[in-house]
């Protein structure tokens, strides 16, 4: 599964801007990568780790602006078109394992 965050939060004040500031860290310490300016992905393995992803995200929303989630398949995701620029390849962004031994 991937859970998909859109927001637009104000950055008017000082103190817009320190909470648009902590709900960005936020989403990063969460795991999710930025794939636009205000659009941030997360892929977790299944529906009970997206649900605690849900959780967490409603727990710790900005006070004031818009965000949004999507959630959608891995496979769905995959479908994405790119009408102009590419995907970027320096990020690991995958539901593969990956084990050292």
């Amino acid at each position: 599964m991937r859970v998909i965050v859109f927001f637009d939060l104000p950055i008017l004040t000082k103190k817009e801007r320190r909470q648009y500031t902590i709900f960005r860290k936020y989403l990063l310490e969460l795991g999710f990568i930025m794939v636009q300016k205000s659009v941030y992905s997360k892929i977790t393995l299944n529906r009970t780790g997206m649900e605690t992803v849900l959780r967490s995200l409603r727990h710790n929303k900005p006070p004031s602006g818009n965000v949004q989630i999507l959630t959608v398949s891995e496979r769905q995701y995959q479908n994405i078109e790119y009408l102009v620029g590419e995907s970027q390849k320096e990020v690991i962004d995958s539901a593969d394992r990956f084990v050292v031994i």
